[in-house]
């Protein structure tokens, strides 16, 4: 039986039975509909008094009846049969309306949501009469044609308030909308004449837009709860954008909602996400970041209503890391970390199932893995994480050897960015790649350093090791994958806790950082905060640190500032930690 979608509240058997047998009819594949039946379709919204909205594929078959407005009974993108930014989805839509004005803006959304070929809006007398053998006529008041444009359908959604259009300035440029036509008029468009030339325009739009589609083109989504405060969460919203940046993604538009908690089912409301849906098309964007964890639940939903791939900032940086990662154990502890996240995630992913097209959220070693059964990953898992315990034995042992030998450690820690890399550099003469990017370096590196010790012109050597940079809420994927790693922060006798001073959020960064350290299953050692780039940071900055960081260390590893006076304050943190170890 032919399904009927919307309100179906109130209608009585029979008038089921007639929607039902729209499915039935069929209209010429040139023409966008016919009067026959406009003038039936009227009838039955007249006799059930709500509107009634049928879509019609290019070969003219009713493939969807619904009672309510376009808006309340569209197509989800991902149930279309083509969708894309380059083309029409090969659906019209013959809508009635109760009331005599041209289409609203609600149903003008919902038509550039699905990309419809057409929508047409009929308007209904109340009135009419039925001729004998079953014909309807004298129901349709008038009719309009409305179709999307090029050229500015890019650039429809400048900003969120734009889309608080009132209906008087709805004569946007990017749809046209015809003057009030008769059936008759409206029978001898040409359905297919406007297909194509609108999608040879369409196809050359999206052409010069994709020159560079080595990039997702990335609309970024942020949440504010009660939680956090307006600051914090502008400073998250900067940080998504450069973990995006870092991952390769380019940052087209940031949208923003404030609610008191987490709709269980979207995350944001359901008008925002009608919002990011046409702020995606418009903008012809290709992945949708959210700002925090989505559950598969939720990225489903989401990707079902938006119609493009959605994914959270632990699949944004999954993927900086599986970029990242150079050696044979980098690349374990990220193909883990992405198996273990992807698992309860592989169900119900639609046709985003299949992600090996390349994008954030699909590299690394784990991306193969994504269309195979659960057992296997859990398999596949399994092997891993004992490849994993088996590193970490070894780097174990390698410590030990360190330990017999009486070398004394430091590890550098630090939120992603702060300079590690740069400073490890500076000191050793090392040569760790560097660059203003988050996450720049993911294995760890060990270099040795010479250092003062004693009142004596002595000089002893430690050794010295850059661990991954740390972020605020720091994935527990991560932190169970990357173990290994982080072990060397909690093995070392100390710890060097650099701090990029030049960032405004840099007390907020300490406190992550700090966070993190208090989760180790091992206290680590004693720690001296180093304050960087302080060629970077303004006056009442360095002020205010000193006064809340008496005993720290100010330098600028890229322009060597303060690294003499490191060394000593190094000296004594490691006679000082082996004193007290």
């Amino acid at each position: 039986m032919e399904t009927i979608f919307g309100n179906l509240q109130g209608l009585k058997s029979s008038q089921l039975k007639q929607l039902q047998r729209l499915y039935h009819q069929r209209i010429p594949g040139d023409r966008i509909t016919t009067p026959e039946f406009s003038q039936r379709l009227a009838a039955i919204s007249t006799e059930v008094n709500q509107p009634v909205c049928a879509y019609i594929n290019r070969r003219g078959q009713v493939i969807r009846v619904g009672v309510g407005t376009p808006r309340q009974t569209q197509i989800p993108p991902l149930e279309l049969p083509r969708y894309g930014a380059e083309r029409l989805s090969g659906i019209r839509c013959i809508a009635t309306h109760l009331k005599p004005e041209p289409p609203n803006e609600a149903a003008l959304t919902a038509m550039a949501l699905q990309r419809l070929d057409a929508l047409v809006v009929l308007n209904i007398t109340g009135t009419g009469f039925t001729r004998r053998g079953g014909g309807s006529t004298g129901y349709v008041k008038e009719a309009y044609l409305a179709h999307l444009t090029p050229q500015e359908s890019r650039t429809l959604i400048t900003s969120p308030a734009a889309l608080k259009i009132e209906e008087s300035q709805i004569q946007s440029p990017s749809w046209n909308i015809s003057p009030p036509l008769d059936l008759d008029d409206l029978a001898d468009q040409d359905l297919v004449d406007l297909v194509e030339n609108l999608e040879a325009e369409f196809q050359r739009e999206f052409v010069a837009q994709e020159v560079d589609a080595d990039h997702d083109r990335v609309l970024i989504v942020g949440l504010m709860t009660s939680e956090v405060t307006p600051l914090q969460f502008q400073d998250t919203l900067v940080e998504l954008a450069r973990l995006v940046d870092t991952a390769g993604g380019d940052v087209l538009q940031t949208i923003q909602q404030k609610r008191s908690r987490i709709h269980p089912q979207t995350v944001v409301g359901e008008g925002k996400v009608q919002e990011i849906a046409l702020t995606a098309q418009t903008l012809g964007v290709n992945l949708v970041v959210f700002d925090r964890d989505l559950s598969p639940s939720q990225v489903r939903n989401l990707e079902m209503q938006i119609g493009i791939r959605v994914v959270d900032r632990t699949e944004v940086i999954l993927d900086i890391f599986a970029q990242r990662a150079q050696s044979r154990a980098g690349k374990l502890q990220v193909e883990l970390a992405q198996l273990e996240y992807m698992q309860p995630r592989l169900a119900g992913r639609g046709r985003t199932m299949s992600r090996l097209g390349g994008g954030i959220g699909t590299r690394g070693p784990g991306e193969t893995k994504l269309e195979t059964e659960r057992r296997a990953i859990g398999q596949r898992i399994s092997r891993l994480q004992k490849e994993v315990d088996q590193l970490q034995a070894h780097r174990s042992r390698l410590r030990q050897r360190r330990q017999h030998r009486e070398v004394p450690s430091v590890a550098l820690v630090g939120y992603t960015n702060a300079g590690k890399s740069t400073l490890l550099n500076a000191l050793t003469n090392a040569e760790v790649y560097t660059a203003d990017q988050l996450f720049a370096t993911l294995d760890p590196t060990t270099r040795r350093l010479v250092i003062p010790h004693g009142e004596a012109d002595e000089h002893q050597e430690i050794l010295i090791t850059d661990t991954v940079g740390f972020i605020h809420e720091l994935p527990a994927s991560l932190m169970d994958a990357f173990r290994a790693t982080l072990e060397e922060v909690t093995e070392a006798d100390a710890l060097l806790h650099l701090v990029d001073l030049s960032h405004p959020a840099w007390l907020r960064h300490i406190r992550s950082v700090r966070e993190i350290l208090a989760q180790m299953p091992i206290t680590p050692g004693p720690a001296l905060v180093v304050f960087n780039k302080i060629d970077q940071a303004d006056s009442e900055t360095l002020a205010l640190a000193r006064e809340e960081f008496p005993l720290a260390v100010f330098i600028s590893a890229s322009q060597r500032l303060g690294l003499e006076t490191l060394r000593h304050r190094l000296a004594q943190l490691i006679e000082y930690a082996v004193d007290c170890g």
